[in-house]
Protein backbone atom coordinates (compact mmCIF):
# COMPACT_ATOMS: atom_id res chain seq x y z
CA UNK A 1 0.00 0.00 0.00
CA UNK A 2 3.16 2.26 0.62
CA UNK A 3 3.13 4.70 -2.51
CA UNK A 4 0.13 3.96 -3.24
CA UNK A 5 -2.31 6.89 -4.62
CA UNK A 6 -5.81 6.76 -2.55
CA UNK A 7 -9.22 6.49 -4.21
CA UNK A 8 -11.74 8.61 -3.14
CA UNK A 9 -15.42 7.63 -2.60
CA UNK A 10 -17.96 10.19 -1.92
CA UNK A 11 -21.13 9.48 -0.47
CA UNK A 12 -23.94 12.36 -1.04
CA UNK A 13 -27.08 11.79 2.06
CA UNK A 14 -27.01 11.03 5.64
CA UNK A 15 -29.87 9.34 5.93
CA UNK A 16 -29.80 5.49 6.35
CA UNK A 17 -28.55 4.42 3.16
CA UNK A 18 -25.82 6.77 2.88
CA UNK A 19 -24.44 5.69 6.31
CA UNK A 20 -24.95 2.14 5.81
CA UNK A 21 -22.81 2.56 2.75
CA UNK A 22 -20.24 4.36 4.10
CA UNK A 23 -20.04 1.57 6.78
CA UNK A 24 -19.74 -0.92 4.71
CA UNK A 25 -17.24 0.84 2.69
CA UNK A 26 -14.85 1.74 5.08
CA UNK A 27 -14.26 -1.92 6.19
CA UNK A 28 -11.88 -1.88 2.42
CA UNK A 29 -9.50 1.17 4.11
CA UNK A 30 -7.66 -1.37 6.19
CA UNK A 31 -6.37 -3.55 2.88
CA UNK A 32 -6.65 -0.76 0.43
CA UNK A 33 -5.49 3.07 0.03
CA UNK A 34 -9.56 4.58 -0.06
CA UNK A 35 -10.93 7.97 1.40
CA UNK A 36 -14.17 8.14 2.25
CA UNK A 37 -16.14 11.47 2.54
CA UNK A 38 -20.17 11.20 3.22
CA UNK A 39 -21.86 14.91 2.64
CA UNK A 40 -24.68 15.68 4.56
CA UNK A 41 -27.38 19.04 3.94
CA UNK A 42 -28.20 19.27 7.74
CA UNK A 43 -27.10 19.14 10.88
CA UNK A 44 -27.94 15.71 11.93
CA UNK A 45 -27.36 12.19 10.29
CA UNK A 46 -30.25 9.80 10.46
CA UNK A 47 -32.06 11.38 7.51
CA UNK A 48 -36.37 10.55 8.27
CA UNK A 49 -35.45 7.29 11.21
CA UNK A 50 -35.13 9.70 14.04
CA UNK A 51 -35.86 9.13 17.87
CA UNK A 52 -36.90 11.87 20.34
CA UNK A 53 -36.88 11.52 24.17
CA UNK A 54 -39.95 13.76 25.84
CA UNK A 55 -38.78 12.82 29.28
CA UNK A 56 -39.84 9.10 29.92
CA UNK A 57 -41.71 9.53 26.59
CA UNK A 58 -40.02 8.11 23.39
CA UNK A 59 -41.40 9.35 20.55
CA UNK A 60 -40.84 8.44 16.85
CA UNK A 61 -40.29 11.16 14.23
CA UNK A 62 -40.61 8.95 10.86
CA UNK A 63 -40.64 5.08 11.06
CA UNK A 64 -41.24 2.69 13.83
CA UNK A 65 -39.70 -0.07 13.31
CA UNK A 66 -38.81 -2.99 10.72
CA UNK A 67 -40.08 -6.00 8.55
CA UNK A 68 -38.71 -8.74 9.91
CA UNK A 69 -38.63 -11.47 7.09
CA UNK A 70 -36.38 -8.80 5.58
CA UNK A 71 -32.83 -9.43 7.37
CA UNK A 72 -31.18 -6.19 6.45
CA UNK A 73 -31.90 -4.31 9.47
CA UNK A 74 -31.81 -7.01 12.07
CA UNK A 75 -28.39 -8.36 10.68
CA UNK A 76 -27.08 -4.67 10.96
CA UNK A 77 -28.07 -4.31 14.15
CA UNK A 78 -26.63 -7.69 15.55
CA UNK A 79 -23.37 -6.63 13.74
CA UNK A 80 -23.69 -3.30 15.48
CA UNK A 81 -24.29 -4.92 18.91
CA UNK A 82 -27.72 -4.00 19.18
CA UNK A 83 -28.80 -7.54 19.22
CA UNK A 84 -29.81 -7.10 23.09
CA UNK A 85 -32.12 -4.14 21.82
CA UNK A 86 -33.88 -6.52 19.46
CA UNK A 87 -37.65 -6.25 20.54
CA UNK A 88 -40.83 -7.76 18.62
CA UNK A 89 -44.45 -6.68 18.75
CA UNK A 90 -45.71 -6.54 22.53
CA UNK A 91 -47.29 -9.80 23.53
CA UNK A 92 -50.89 -9.34 24.86
CA UNK A 93 -52.87 -7.48 22.53
CA UNK A 94 -54.39 -7.63 18.73
CA UNK A 95 -53.56 -6.80 15.98
CA UNK A 96 -54.85 -3.75 13.87
CA UNK A 97 -58.51 -2.60 13.84
CA UNK A 98 -59.79 -0.45 10.66
CA UNK A 99 -62.15 1.68 10.95
CA UNK A 100 -65.58 0.65 9.48
CA UNK A 101 -68.46 2.32 9.07
CA UNK A 102 -68.63 3.87 12.84
CA UNK A 103 -67.23 0.89 14.08
CA UNK A 104 -63.49 -0.97 14.64
CA UNK A 105 -63.57 -4.11 13.29
CA UNK A 106 -60.19 -6.62 14.02
CA UNK A 107 -58.17 -6.74 11.05
CA UNK A 108 -58.61 -10.62 10.04
CA UNK A 109 -55.96 -12.90 11.52
CA UNK A 110 -53.08 -13.93 9.18
CA UNK A 111 -53.77 -10.35 6.83
CA UNK A 112 -50.31 -9.50 6.58
CA UNK A 113 -48.86 -7.36 3.75
CA UNK A 114 -51.68 -7.73 1.44
CA UNK A 115 -51.50 -11.47 1.76
CA UNK A 116 -53.93 -13.61 3.74
CA UNK A 117 -52.64 -16.05 4.77
CA UNK A 118 -55.82 -17.75 6.36
CA UNK A 119 -59.42 -18.34 4.49
CA UNK A 120 -62.02 -18.59 7.55
CA UNK A 121 -61.16 -15.25 9.11
CA UNK A 122 -61.85 -13.58 6.06
CA UNK A 123 -65.01 -14.88 5.33
CA UNK A 124 -66.36 -14.30 8.91
CA UNK A 125 -64.99 -10.78 8.97
CA UNK A 126 -67.51 -7.66 9.72
CA UNK A 127 -65.45 -5.45 7.38
CA UNK A 128 -67.33 -7.26 4.21
CA UNK A 129 -70.78 -7.56 3.40
CA UNK A 130 -72.21 -11.17 2.27
CA UNK A 131 -72.09 -10.03 -1.29
CA UNK A 132 -68.71 -8.69 -0.34
CA UNK A 133 -67.48 -12.41 1.18
CA UNK A 134 -69.53 -14.02 -1.97
CA UNK A 135 -67.40 -12.08 -4.29
CA UNK A 136 -64.05 -12.16 -2.48
CA UNK A 137 -64.54 -16.40 -2.94
CA UNK A 138 -64.83 -15.67 -6.88
CA UNK A 139 -61.27 -15.66 -6.88
CA UNK A 140 -61.47 -19.70 -6.96
CA UNK A 141 -62.95 -19.03 -10.44
CA UNK A 142 -62.05 -15.90 -12.00
CA UNK A 143 -59.23 -16.75 -14.71
CA UNK A 144 -55.90 -14.94 -14.06
CA UNK A 145 -54.70 -12.25 -15.91
CA UNK A 146 -52.03 -13.89 -19.14
CA UNK A 147 -49.99 -10.82 -19.83
CA UNK A 148 -46.93 -9.53 -18.81
CA UNK A 149 -47.89 -5.64 -18.17
CA UNK A 150 -48.25 -3.66 -15.03
CA UNK A 151 -51.46 -2.86 -13.31
CA UNK A 152 -52.44 -0.84 -10.04
CA UNK A 153 -52.44 -2.19 -6.99
CA UNK A 154 -55.79 -1.03 -6.56
CA UNK A 155 -57.10 -2.98 -9.89
CA UNK A 156 -55.47 -6.17 -9.24
CA UNK A 157 -57.09 -6.58 -5.69
CA UNK A 158 -60.77 -5.65 -7.32
CA UNK A 159 -59.65 -7.96 -10.10
CA UNK A 160 -59.04 -10.58 -7.64
CA UNK A 161 -61.15 -9.89 -4.27
CA UNK A 162 -63.91 -7.44 -5.11
CA UNK A 163 -64.24 -3.49 -4.80
CA UNK A 164 -65.26 -4.18 -0.89
CA UNK A 165 -61.97 -6.05 0.30
CA UNK A 166 -60.30 -3.82 -1.67
CA UNK A 167 -61.84 -0.79 -0.25
CA UNK A 168 -62.25 -2.14 2.98
CA UNK A 169 -59.30 -3.79 3.85
CA UNK A 170 -56.67 -3.38 1.13
CA UNK A 171 -56.27 0.32 0.40
CA UNK A 172 -55.89 1.35 4.25
CA UNK A 173 -53.05 -1.05 4.62
CA UNK A 174 -51.50 0.31 1.56
CA UNK A 175 -51.93 4.21 3.16
CA UNK A 176 -49.91 2.82 6.25
CA UNK A 177 -47.16 1.63 3.90
CA UNK A 178 -46.85 3.90 1.23
CA UNK A 179 -48.80 7.14 2.22
CA UNK A 180 -49.93 6.27 -1.26
CA UNK A 181 -52.90 6.91 -4.23
CA UNK A 182 -53.39 2.76 -4.81
CA UNK A 183 -54.89 3.37 -8.10
CA UNK A 184 -51.61 4.33 -9.64
CA UNK A 185 -49.46 2.11 -7.54
CA UNK A 186 -47.62 -0.60 -9.55
CA UNK A 187 -48.69 -3.89 -8.35
CA UNK A 188 -45.03 -5.08 -9.50
CA UNK A 189 -42.92 -2.67 -8.13
CA UNK A 190 -44.65 -3.21 -4.51
CA UNK A 191 -46.13 -6.49 -4.31
CA UNK A 192 -45.04 -8.98 -7.47
CA UNK A 193 -45.21 -12.16 -4.94
CA UNK A 194 -49.17 -10.94 -5.04
CA UNK A 195 -48.68 -11.10 -8.91
CA UNK A 196 -47.15 -14.45 -8.39
CA UNK A 197 -49.42 -16.33 -6.53
CA UNK A 198 -51.91 -15.85 -8.55
CA UNK A 199 -50.00 -16.55 -12.07
CA UNK A 200 -48.50 -19.52 -10.09
CA UNK A 201 -51.95 -21.22 -8.59
CA UNK A 202 -54.20 -19.29 -10.32
CA UNK A 203 -56.05 -18.24 -7.63
CA UNK A 204 -54.76 -15.90 -4.10
CA UNK A 205 -56.82 -18.23 -1.96
CA UNK A 206 -55.74 -20.91 -3.20
CA UNK A 207 -51.73 -19.60 -3.35
CA UNK A 208 -52.62 -18.88 0.82
CA UNK A 209 -53.61 -22.21 1.19
CA UNK A 210 -50.76 -23.85 -0.21
CA UNK A 211 -48.81 -20.97 1.61
CA UNK A 212 -49.88 -22.33 4.65
CA UNK A 213 -49.17 -26.08 4.36
CA UNK A 214 -45.35 -24.98 3.50
CA UNK A 215 -45.54 -23.70 7.15
CA UNK A 216 -44.94 -20.41 8.46
CA UNK A 217 -41.88 -19.07 10.80
CA UNK A 218 -42.78 -18.04 14.07
CA UNK A 219 -42.14 -14.57 15.63
CA UNK A 220 -42.72 -11.33 15.37
CA UNK A 221 -43.56 -9.97 11.93
CA UNK A 222 -42.12 -6.10 12.95
CA UNK A 223 -38.83 -5.53 15.33
CA UNK A 224 -37.58 -2.24 16.90
CA UNK A 225 -35.20 -1.22 19.37
CA UNK A 226 -35.63 -0.69 22.89
CA UNK A 227 -34.32 2.99 22.14
CA UNK A 228 -36.27 3.23 18.93
CA UNK A 229 -35.35 3.37 15.47
CA UNK A 230 -32.59 6.24 16.24
CA UNK A 231 -30.44 3.55 17.74
CA UNK A 232 -29.38 1.86 14.82
CA UNK A 233 -28.46 5.25 13.58
CA UNK A 234 -26.41 5.89 16.85
CA UNK A 235 -24.98 2.76 15.99
CA UNK A 236 -23.77 3.37 12.78
CA UNK A 237 -22.59 6.55 13.14
CA UNK A 238 -20.50 5.54 15.80
CA UNK A 239 -18.73 2.86 14.08
CA UNK A 240 -17.43 5.74 11.29
CA UNK A 241 -13.91 6.35 12.18
CA UNK A 242 -12.08 6.99 9.14
CA UNK A 243 -15.18 8.61 7.38
CA UNK A 244 -15.24 12.39 6.75
CA UNK A 245 -18.31 13.86 7.61
CA UNK A 246 -19.38 17.12 5.95
CA UNK A 247 -22.49 17.73 8.14
CA UNK A 248 -24.72 21.05 7.30
CA UNK A 249 -22.91 20.96 3.65
CA UNK A 250 -24.87 20.91 -0.04
CA UNK A 251 -23.68 18.78 -2.75
CA UNK A 252 -25.17 21.20 -5.25
CA UNK A 253 -24.00 19.74 -9.06
CA UNK A 254 -22.17 16.81 -9.64
CA UNK A 255 -19.97 17.18 -13.13
CA UNK A 256 -16.96 15.03 -14.65
CA UNK A 257 -16.47 12.09 -16.68
CA UNK A 258 -16.85 8.53 -16.49
CA UNK A 259 -14.82 7.32 -13.45
CA UNK A 260 -13.42 11.03 -12.74
CA UNK A 261 -16.18 12.90 -10.93
CA UNK A 262 -16.30 16.51 -9.09
CA UNK A 263 -18.76 17.11 -6.45
CA UNK A 264 -19.53 21.10 -6.04
CA UNK A 265 -20.48 21.98 -2.23
CA UNK A 266 -22.19 24.95 -1.02
CA UNK A 267 -19.81 26.48 0.50
CA UNK A 268 -17.86 26.48 -2.16
CA UNK A 269 -14.63 24.13 -3.41
CA UNK A 270 -15.02 20.62 -4.48
CA UNK A 271 -14.61 17.59 -3.96
CA UNK A 272 -12.67 15.14 -6.78
CA UNK A 273 -14.32 11.35 -6.51
CA UNK A 274 -13.59 8.26 -8.20
CA UNK A 275 -16.80 7.36 -7.46
CA UNK A 276 -20.03 9.07 -5.76
CA UNK A 277 -23.38 7.24 -3.94
CA UNK A 278 -26.16 9.58 -4.36
CA UNK A 279 -27.79 8.48 -1.23
CA UNK A 280 -30.41 11.48 -1.21
CA UNK A 281 -34.42 11.29 -2.24
CA UNK A 282 -35.15 11.01 -6.11
CA UNK A 283 -35.87 14.95 -6.72
CA UNK A 284 -32.58 15.68 -5.11
CA UNK A 285 -30.75 13.09 -6.83
CA UNK A 286 -32.33 14.78 -10.11
CA UNK A 287 -30.92 18.52 -9.21
CA UNK A 288 -27.96 17.01 -8.19
CA UNK A 289 -27.52 15.50 -11.72
CA UNK A 290 -28.84 17.65 -13.78
CA UNK A 291 -25.05 19.07 -15.58
CA UNK A 292 -23.88 15.58 -15.38
CA UNK A 293 -26.65 13.55 -17.38
CA UNK A 294 -29.81 15.69 -18.20
CA UNK A 295 -31.60 12.25 -18.97
CA UNK A 296 -30.87 10.75 -15.70
CA UNK A 297 -31.84 14.01 -14.04
CA UNK A 298 -35.53 13.65 -16.11
CA UNK A 299 -36.19 10.24 -15.47
CA UNK A 300 -35.57 10.94 -11.29
CA UNK A 301 -38.24 13.87 -11.54
CA UNK A 302 -40.24 11.49 -12.66
CA UNK A 303 -40.77 9.83 -9.42
CA UNK A 304 -43.18 11.62 -7.08
CA UNK A 305 -43.95 11.86 -3.62
CA UNK A 306 -46.05 12.06 -1.16
CA UNK A 307 -45.79 14.06 2.24
CA UNK A 308 -47.63 13.52 5.68
CA UNK A 309 -47.37 14.81 9.34
CA UNK A 310 -47.68 12.95 12.62
CA UNK A 311 -48.87 14.49 15.79
CA UNK A 312 -48.08 12.31 19.11
CA UNK A 313 -50.11 12.85 22.01
CA UNK A 314 -49.45 12.17 25.52
CA UNK A 315 -52.95 11.31 27.51
CA UNK A 316 -53.07 10.01 30.68
CA UNK A 317 -52.90 5.77 30.29
CA UNK A 318 -56.64 6.00 32.06
CA UNK A 319 -58.34 8.19 29.60
CA UNK A 320 -57.36 6.48 26.45
CA UNK A 321 -57.98 2.57 28.02
CA UNK A 322 -61.83 2.43 26.94
CA UNK A 323 -60.78 3.02 23.36
CA UNK A 324 -57.22 1.69 23.22
CA UNK A 325 -58.53 -1.25 21.33
CA UNK A 326 -55.26 -3.43 20.01
CA UNK A 327 -52.11 -1.82 18.94
CA UNK A 328 -53.60 0.78 16.31
CA UNK A 329 -56.43 1.22 13.73
CA UNK A 330 -56.23 2.00 10.19
CA UNK A 331 -58.90 4.43 8.45
CA UNK A 332 -59.67 3.51 4.98
CA UNK A 333 -60.35 6.64 2.30
CA UNK A 334 -63.95 5.60 2.03
CA UNK A 335 -64.26 6.74 5.61
CA UNK A 336 -63.71 10.40 4.04
CA UNK A 337 -61.37 11.24 7.22
CA UNK A 338 -58.54 12.95 6.99
CA UNK A 339 -56.69 10.57 9.66
CA UNK A 340 -54.96 7.50 8.24
CA UNK A 341 -53.73 5.59 11.27
CA UNK A 342 -53.62 5.49 14.78
CA UNK A 343 -51.25 4.03 16.54
CA UNK A 344 -51.50 3.00 20.70
CA UNK A 345 -47.48 3.22 21.29
CA UNK A 346 -47.25 1.59 24.75
CA UNK A 347 -49.41 -1.28 23.50
CA UNK A 348 -47.20 -1.45 20.25
CA UNK A 349 -43.61 -1.78 22.24
CA UNK A 350 -42.61 -1.89 25.36
CA UNK A 351 -40.98 0.85 27.17
CA UNK A 352 -42.20 3.45 24.91
CA UNK A 353 -43.56 5.23 28.14
CA UNK A 354 -44.45 4.73 32.06
CA UNK A 355 -47.72 2.79 32.91
CA UNK A 356 -49.52 5.63 33.87
CA UNK A 357 -49.45 7.46 30.31
CA UNK A 358 -50.01 6.47 26.85
CA UNK A 359 -48.61 8.37 23.89
CA UNK A 360 -50.61 7.83 20.76
CA UNK A 361 -49.93 8.79 17.33
CA UNK A 362 -51.67 9.96 14.83
CA UNK A 363 -50.99 9.84 10.97
CA UNK A 364 -52.35 12.58 8.71
CA UNK A 365 -51.89 12.94 5.08
CA UNK A 366 -51.66 11.09 2.55
CA UNK A 367 -50.72 11.11 -1.82
CA UNK A 368 -52.85 14.10 -3.05
CA UNK A 369 -53.00 16.14 0.19
CA UNK A 370 -49.99 17.72 0.36
CA UNK A 371 -51.63 20.48 1.74
CA UNK A 372 -51.41 19.35 4.73
CA UNK A 373 -48.32 20.65 6.14
CA UNK A 374 -49.36 24.20 4.86
CA UNK A 375 -51.27 24.28 8.36
CA UNK A 376 -49.41 25.31 11.41
CA UNK A 377 -48.86 22.79 14.34
CA UNK A 378 -51.47 23.91 16.60
CA UNK A 379 -54.02 23.51 13.91
CA UNK A 380 -52.58 19.99 13.70
CA UNK A 381 -52.79 19.26 16.74
CA UNK A 382 -56.33 20.28 16.73
CA UNK A 383 -57.35 18.46 13.43
CA UNK A 384 -56.16 15.27 14.88
CA UNK A 385 -58.02 15.46 18.47
CA UNK A 386 -60.83 16.13 16.30
CA UNK A 387 -60.31 12.98 13.90
CA UNK A 388 -59.54 11.38 17.49
CA UNK A 389 -63.08 12.03 18.77
CA UNK A 390 -64.95 11.63 15.64
CA UNK A 391 -63.09 8.34 15.31
CA UNK A 392 -63.44 6.86 18.33
CA UNK A 393 -65.14 9.30 21.04
CA UNK A 394 -61.62 10.14 22.53
CA UNK A 395 -62.58 13.74 24.59
CA UNK A 396 -59.68 13.45 27.23
CA UNK A 397 -57.45 16.72 26.85
CA UNK A 398 -53.78 15.39 26.18
CA UNK A 399 -51.02 16.73 28.15
CA UNK A 400 -48.34 17.49 25.59
CA UNK A 401 -48.37 16.97 21.76
CA UNK A 402 -45.16 16.75 19.56
CA UNK A 403 -45.90 17.69 15.72
CA UNK A 404 -43.15 15.81 13.10
CA UNK A 405 -43.82 16.96 9.37
CA UNK A 406 -42.47 14.65 6.78
CA UNK A 407 -42.12 16.68 3.58
CA UNK A 408 -41.47 14.65 0.16
CA UNK A 409 -40.56 11.50 2.20
CA UNK A 410 -42.06 8.84 0.49
CA UNK A 411 -41.77 8.10 -2.84
CA UNK A 412 -44.45 6.59 -4.82
CA UNK A 413 -44.04 3.10 -7.54
CA UNK A 414 -46.31 4.58 -9.75
CA UNK A 415 -47.53 1.75 -12.52
CA UNK A 416 -44.85 1.64 -14.95
CA UNK A 417 -41.68 2.38 -11.94
CA UNK A 418 -40.09 -1.07 -12.88
CA UNK A 419 -40.01 0.22 -16.59
CA UNK A 420 -38.60 4.22 -15.57
CA UNK A 421 -35.86 1.87 -13.50
CA UNK A 422 -34.64 0.22 -16.05
CA UNK A 423 -34.33 3.39 -18.22
CA UNK A 424 -32.40 4.64 -14.79
CA UNK A 425 -29.93 1.67 -14.85
CA UNK A 426 -29.55 2.22 -18.72
CA UNK A 427 -28.32 6.05 -18.16
CA UNK A 428 -26.05 4.67 -15.04
CA UNK A 429 -24.42 2.29 -17.07
CA UNK A 430 -22.54 5.44 -18.74
CA UNK A 431 -20.93 6.41 -16.26
CA UNK A 432 -18.95 3.64 -13.90
CA UNK A 433 -18.68 4.49 -10.61
CA UNK A 434 -21.97 6.72 -9.92
CA UNK A 435 -24.55 5.20 -7.45
CA UNK A 436 -28.19 5.86 -6.93
CA UNK A 437 -29.06 4.80 -3.31
CA UNK A 438 -32.05 4.74 -1.58
CA UNK A 439 -36.24 3.91 -0.87
CA UNK A 440 -36.68 6.17 -4.21
CA UNK A 441 -35.54 2.75 -6.37
CA UNK A 442 -36.03 -0.80 -5.44
CA UNK A 443 -38.04 -0.87 -1.84
CA UNK A 444 -38.95 1.90 0.74
CA UNK A 445 -38.17 0.35 4.29
CA UNK A 446 -35.62 0.77 6.41
CA UNK A 447 -33.76 -2.89 5.08
CA UNK A 448 -34.61 -2.11 2.11
CA UNK A 449 -32.53 0.77 2.23
CA UNK A 450 -29.51 -0.84 3.88
CA UNK A 451 -29.91 -3.77 1.41
CA UNK A 452 -29.59 -1.43 -1.70
CA UNK A 453 -26.41 0.12 0.23
CA UNK A 454 -24.27 -2.88 0.94
CA UNK A 455 -25.36 -3.91 -2.67
CA UNK A 456 -23.77 -0.55 -3.86
CA UNK A 457 -20.83 -0.83 -1.72
CA UNK A 458 -20.19 -4.16 -3.19
CA UNK A 459 -20.49 -2.53 -6.49
CA UNK A 460 -18.23 0.61 -5.88
CA UNK A 461 -15.42 -1.72 -4.50
CA UNK A 462 -15.77 -3.81 -7.89
CA UNK A 463 -15.70 -1.28 -10.31
CA UNK A 464 -12.51 0.45 -8.64
CA UNK A 465 -11.16 -2.89 -8.20
CA UNK A 466 -10.51 -3.10 -4.44
CA UNK A 467 -11.41 -6.61 -2.73
CA UNK A 468 -15.06 -7.09 -2.55
CA UNK A 469 -14.08 -9.54 0.32
CA UNK A 470 -13.17 -6.42 2.58
CA UNK A 471 -16.75 -5.43 2.83
CA UNK A 472 -18.38 -7.90 5.16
Amino acid sequence: MAGAIARHIVVIGGGIAGLTAAYRLQAATLSAPLRITLVEATERLGGWVRTDRRGDILIEAGPDSFLAAKPAAKSLALELGLGDELIGLRQGYKGAFIACRGRLEPLPEGFSLMIPTRLRPLLTTGLLSIQGKLRLALDLVVAPRRDDGDESVAAFVRRRLGREAYERIAQPLLAGIYASDAERLSLLATFPQLRELELRYGSLIRGTLARRHTGQRGGSAFLTLRRGMGALIEGLVNQLDPVDLRLGETATALTGRQGSYRVRLSRGGELEADAVLVATPAYAAAELLEQLDPELSRLLCGIPYASSATVTLVYRARDVAPVARGRGVVVPAVEGRQVTAVTWVANKFEGRAPPDLAPVRVFLGRYGQEGILERPDDRLVELALEELHGLLGLRAEPLSAVVHRLPRSMPQYLVGHLDRLASIDERLARWPGLLLIGAAYRGVGVPDCIASAEQAARATLATLQIQASAVS
